[in-house]
């Protein structure tokens, strides 16, 4: 659906926000909405904003004074937004991957591109933006050459593999998260040549993770949180089909210590983190409601 607006026969527009309106957001997922919410209802905006490298940025566009509206956000999509919230989040979770791996002494490493970084930092530590000691983080930028990633099925694997191996190779990290971004992205465009491109381009950069993180003797887990690229054609209509599918996922545990262990069926996202700890040969805190899938 194209961006829309209703207008009246004179062609004005009839839903126009204003002074003494209601506005109700009804975005579940926090990382899209957040600015949009900010240039509604800061006062100061545009505004002045520190950057993760510590410089002072302008952040916003000219927007005019501040409406006087009633703001409803159906999430807390950040906190210190000047907003009402209809739902609130559940309490933040204790003890989840990250923060358990800082606490016991474990070094971490974070690397996507700019399209996933957030699912590997901010949604991965339960909306949290900071880092946990002894977490490092790389974002890799996206390409931003073509309008659409069929484009450029590649997007920036090659470069988020080069990083990858560059840390796996210093010998700092006890503990890597990293995230292709090519099957969920380049799915999405519905181009079934663009999408086979995308999916050999991840499983040569995998493959060059794997065999770098096993000559150092660790372990590796391969999976993902949903589907997209396995399935090109709408059974119903015929034609492309963009959205998420609803099948089970593989996860893949690659251990040479583990090596014709059978994993246990029926897993959920849950269980990622404490076949993690598996691996790394810790203990599972009470926290964690998942189990082991080895």
């Amino acid at each position: 659906m194209e961006p829309t607006v209703v207008t009246d026969d004179q062609g004005n527009p009839l839903p126009r926000i204003s002074d003494g309106d209601v506005v109700i957001f009804y975005n579940f997922r926090g990382d899209r909405p957040r600015q949009l919410c900010e240039a509604f209802c800061f006062t100061a905006f545009p505004f002045e904003a520190t950057g993760k490298d510590g410089v002072n940025q302008r952040m916003g566009f000219e927007r005019g004074r501040k409406l006087e509206i009633k703001f409803v956000t159906m999430t807390e999509y950040e906190r210190g937004l000047p907003v009402e919230v209809a739902i609130s989040k559940p309490p933040k979770m204790h003890n989840i991957l990250g923060a358990y791996a800082s606490d016991i002494g474990l070094t971490q490493f974070r690397c996507a591109e700019t399209e996933k970084f957030p699912h590997v930092t901010f949604f991965f530590n339960d909306y949290r933006d900071e880092p946990f000691d002894r977490e490092d983080r790389q974002i890799i930028p996206s390409p931003r050459d073509v309008l659409t990633y069929d484009q450029k099925p590649e997007m920036s694997a090659p470069g988020v593999t080069e990083e990858m191996l560059r840390r796996i190779a210093s010998d700092k990290y006890d503990l890597f998260i990293l995230n292709y971004a090519n099957g969920d992205m380049v799915g999405h465009t519905g181009a079934l040549p663009a999408s086979i491109k995308a999916v050999e381009t991840v499983d040569t950069c995998v493959g060059k993770v794997v065999d770098a993180v096993m000559a150092k003797g660790g372990g590796l887990i391969v999976t993902a949180d949903h589907g997209n690229c396995e399935q090109m054609i709408d059974p119903e209509t015929g034609g492309p089909h963009t959205a998420h599918t609803t099948y089970p996922v593989n996860l893949i545990v690659v251990d040479d210590r583990f090596k014709g262990c059978q994993l246990k069926t029926d897993g959920r996202l849950a269980d990622i983190a404490p076949t993690a700890l598996k691996l790394l040969g810790l203990d599972q805190p009470p926290e964690m409601t998942g189990q082991s899938l080895i």
